[in-house]
């Protein structure tokens, strides 16, 4: 058994977020999660809102309420959200916690202390029309670099080269769009985080197996241009971690806060520490998943994240951890992914283009969205969601596949044995192909989830269920029953003991309807198949079941564009 830290990117507090965000880091981390758990492993799955910064503080001001409050109730919406898609994180915390506030204070005195944070005067964006300094993020233009009209002040989404405010051609406030900006000198902190290049490049090289989307993009912002520069860690704000250090004002930072890049990631120690104090346990509780000479230098750590968050968490974190001089666990494997876009353009919320996380429980079941974000995975390149893949994937997979099967298996056994596991007959050639057929598949499905490769784990999973529906198609125990009932019987009993093993297997991915049919199986074990000609035995002769309702509803041609329409968005 191993132990296996999770964390998933934090999604931002300032409103409900679409697929694209759950599928890029949520999802396919629960469903790691879940497989790990499943398999033994001691799990710590991590996850926490992101709540600092302007965007908040804007979202707030449009809402007419305080942050905190904004804050407070937006928390309560994404943890329903995420419980809807069953998301099992052990701690879903908030990164305006009071642990996160003492133990980013903590790290920046640290790196202080280490002769890593400099106080630099510098001139920074002041915007006339709004009454404030405007945060990178809140300044748009023209990237020197590609050209591209809606660059941010810190990073281009388009080519992803990191900029200053004072970079941009023909620069606009992102708050009222106004143009009457003025440079003004302020003074700032800055993680200097070109004294660590050389030690987080050796450090990347080291890492193994790391996808190329995320090791390319690190390596991108170490080497292009200048290579890695130094970042401001505070900004100008009310919102945020005090700047404090060891509890006091920091001279000369006074009415100023940390930087929400800076303090977000030490959410995930944070959070962890917050589920300790939730569970009524100690530091060491803690401590032994994140302190390296406290416990975790036995952990294995993976993080979950769109390509847009690898730079902070290749550089900007490990810098931060690396930099504290303290033994703090460092991440193992980072999980990025692409983008997921809508009928081949962009989610757009103020054009109500797109489905969003809260509309899309509203339409349909948890479970057919699990299903089809994660077998279309945006892991190599972007995935594209339309209405009529979504539909393809539920009826063919889900309801064809693995839902007939159950129906047709449990059916055929009440109407002829009743509802038990029927006696008679022994397994022969067919059930031993099938079984190896499974065998090949499963070891390939758990090969895969290992190292992270969502979409190919669906493909060997959806392999698994159709071997079972083959087998039960070239069986057709309804033709043997009317000569030979014994014979009819052992496939029956077969097939019914595929039912229980595709649960346990396919519970990281469509959990709802898992639960469903162990429950008809009458189920309580479900360990992990490590033997799988036991597991194909262990419902015997006699085990009493029920016939489970339709697993998967289809989608209907008219319902799919209702959707279309519903969705469409503006224009």
């Amino acid at each position: 058994m191993s132990r296996i830290l999770i964390t998933s990117a934090l999604p931002y507090i300032n409103g409900i977020k679409h697929l694209g965000n759950l599928v890029g880091s949520q999802l396919p981390s629960d469903a790691y999660a879940r497989f790990m758990r499943a398999r033994g492993h001691e799990v710590m799955f991590i996850c926490a809102t992101d709540e600092h910064g302007t965007p908040a503080e804007l979202a707030a001001a449009k809402a007419g309420v305080p942050v905190a409050e904004f804050c407070a109730d937006m928390w309560q919406v994404q943890s329903d959200i995420a419980d809807g898609f069953r998301l099992s994180f052990d701690y879903f915390g908030r990164s305006s916690s009071e642990r996160n506030r003492v133990l980013t204070q903590h790290l920046a005195g640290k790196l202080a202390d280490n002769g890593l944070i400099e106080e630099v005067s510098e001139k920074q964006v002041y915007s006339n029309a709004d009454g404030r300094y405007l945060p990178d993020r809140y300044i748009e233009g023209t990237c020197p670099n590609c050209g591209f009209e809606n660059a941010r002040g810190d990073q281009c989404e388009n080519c992803t080269k990191q900029l200053d405010p004072t970079d941009l051609i023909d620069p606009r406030s992102a708050i009222s769009g106004s143009t009457d900006l003025e440079v003004r000198e302020t003074k700032h902190l800055y993680l200097r985080q070109s004294a660590m290049r050389d030690k987080l490049d050796a450090w990347i090289d080291k890492q193994e197996g790391w996808p190329i989307l995320t090791t390319s993009i690190a390596k991108k912002w170490l080497h292009d241009g200048d290579g890695l520069r130094d970042r401001g860690i505070t900004r100008d704000l009310d919102w945020g971690v005090p700047v404090q250090y060891e509890g006091a004002p920091w001279s000369g930072m006074e009415g100023k806060v940390f930087y929400v890049w800076f303090d977000a990631p030490i959410e995930y120690i944070a959070a962890t520490a917050e589920w300790a104090d939730a569970n009524g346990l100690d530091d060491a509780a803690w401590e032994s998943w994140w302190r390296t000479d406290k416990g975790a230098d036995d952990v294995h750590y993976v993080q979950f994240m769109g390509k847009d968050n690898v730079p902070f968490h290749t550089l900007s974190f490990p810098a931060t951890m690396m930099g504290s001089g303290e033994d703090w666990k460092l991440v193992d494997f980072i999980k990025s992914y692409n983008w997921l876009t809508y009928e081949g353009g962009k989610f757009s919320t103020s054009q109500g283009r797109g489905i969003f996380m809260n509309q899309a429980l509203e339409v349909m079941p948890s479970d057919y969205w699990r299903w089809w974000l994660l077998s279309n995975a945006p892991e190599s390149s972007d995935s594209d969601f339309t209405w009529e893949s979504f539909q393809g994937g539920v009826n063919k997979d889900l309801a064809d596949v693995l839902g007939n099967f159950v129906s047709r298996v449990t059916k055929f056994c009440r109407s002829k044995f009743g509802e038990v596991v029927p006696e008679g007959g022994a397994y022969g050639e067919a059930e031993a192909a099938v079984t190896a057929e499974i065998a090949k598949r499963l070891k390939a499905y758990e090969t895969h989830m290992e190292a992270i490769e969502i979409r190919k784990a669906t493909a060997e999973l959806r392999a698994i269920w159709v071997a079972g529906n083959e087998y039960l198609q070239a069986a057709a125990p309804w033709s043997v029953y009317k000569t030979d009932p014994d014979a009819a019987a052992a496939v029956v009993r077969f097939a019914l003991n595929l039912i229980r093993l595709y649960a346990v297997l396919s519970a990281p991915f469509i959990p709802d309807a898992t639960e469903k049919m162990l429950a008809a199986m009458n189920v309580t074990d479900t360990s992990w198949p490590d033997d799988l000609d036991a597991a194909l035995s262990a419902l015997a002769a006699g085990h009493a079941f029920e016939v489970p309702e339709v697993s998967f509803a289809k989608i209907t041609d008219d319902r799919r564009v209702e959707l279309e329409e519903q969705f469409a968005g503006q224009g």
